[in-house]
């Protein structure tokens, strides 16, 4: 699903911006459509209202179960407020060293949970090793002097653009039930790793023992609204009275309801993530034969590494393309596309990459 711009995209103030990250996007039409006709007229307050029943049921349809729903207006809220309820404060969260939730949320997994602990463990392009997470599942279980284990979270996709496969993700929930651990997934970019494995929202989590999923949309459309999908409705109450507590449940639901219903109308979320991939495949293809490019591990949705001399670097810079560079490493650059990443901004950073290696090599 294509955004449409003007052809010449080199004059357009902003638009060179999108690759720091698909954060940078605004949101769906669709989305805001739904969004300004919802505000209209009177309707129940904090959820008891027809909007988000039609998008508990829509996501019951997609998931394939019973499950509970409750909607705040961030990831991090969604996030911490999810491993509160499946972790206690002597509790150890275990996640990979390289996730979101370990390395960009200020504290909030911690804070929410009254003072779980976030305990890495090691694996390779950015996801947990099964053998590392049986070894860290039976560390000091019972040692009242360490946190215990108490929930494994995954980041899908992750934070370097790999994937967890099928596999892998019934691996980990096989561990979680061997050792009694709870199992969340950060699915931030959720939509994203569903068309990359073309598989069923199901197979991806409660299939694989997934107990609640942070279904992450404002990176793909949606204005302002995150779902937290409770597979294991058992934990439905305990979540419902920390997301009072926290300041997180919305008293005009509604306008977070509408906005989700929009995205999961038609496909609209599956649409969108399928173009944000397909622009970051097309970078990947572009910028793969450009000397001295050289993109690093797998790109396997919407987020791309790789490294750049230092000259287009600057130079891609100083045309006022925008990128998160050098964070990771010297020369090393992310790039990020979105829903609305148009075709010519793709095209326009690879022929600029292209200009500024031949004259590098001709210096």
């Amino acid at each position: 699903m294509t955004q449409a711009y003007p052809q010449d995209v080199a004059n357009l103030p902003g638009l060179k911006g999108g690759f720091s990250s698909d954060n940078v996007a605004g949101a769906s039409k669709e989305v805001m459509d739904a969004l300004i006709a919802a505000s209209v007229g009177a309707a129940q307050p904090y959820g008891a209202d027809e909007f988000t029943q039609r998008m508990e049921a829509r996501l019951r349809d997609i998931f394939e179960c019973d499950l509970k729903v409750f909607l705040v207006a961030t990831g991090s809220a969604a996030n911490g407020l999810s491993l509160a309820t499946l972790t206690p404060p002597w509790g150890a969260v275990l996640c990979h060293q390289d996730s979101h939730i370990n390395n960009d949320e200020c504290g909030a997994p911690e804070f929410y949970s009254a003072g779980a602990k976030l305990v890495s463990v090691a694996g390779e392009n950015s996801k947990i090793s099964p053998a590392a997470l049986r070894r860290a599942a039976q560390n000091k279980v019972g040692d009242v002097h360490s946190v215990q284990p108490a929930c494994v979270s995954v980041t899908q996709i992750t934070e370097s653009g790999s994937l967890y496969s099928l596999e892998e993700i019934e691996e980990i929930g096989a561990i979680c039930r061997d050792h009694g651990l709870k199992y969340h997934m950060d699915g931030a970019r959720f939509a994203n790793a569903l068309v990359a494995l073309d598989c069923t929202p199901a197979q991806m989590t409660r299939q694989a023992g997934v107990d609640i999923l942070s279904f992450g949309a404002t990176k793909n459309g949606v204005l302002a609204a995150e779902a937290i999908i409770v597979f294991d409705t058992s934990l439905s109450d305990e979540l419902a009275f920390r997301r009072k507590r926290a300041g997180h449940l919305t008293s005009k639901m509604r306008l977070l309801s509408a906005q989700l219903e929009a995205y999961l109308k038609d496909d609209l979320w599956l649409n969108n993530a399928q173009h944000a991939n397909a622009m970051a495949a097309r970078l990947v293809q572009g910028l793969s034969d450009i000397q001295g490019v050289k993109i690093l591990g797998p790109s396997q949705a919407n987020i791309i590494f790789c490294q750049l001399p230092e000259p287009i670097i600057q130079g891609l810079l100083a045309q006022g393309f925008r990128f998160y560079h050098d964070r990771w490493g010297k020369g090393v650059v992310r790039l990020v596309t979105s829903f609305a990443t148009a075709l010519e901004e793709v095209d326009a950073l690879i022929q600029s990459a292209r200009q500024l290696s031949a004259t590098s090599m001709d210096q």
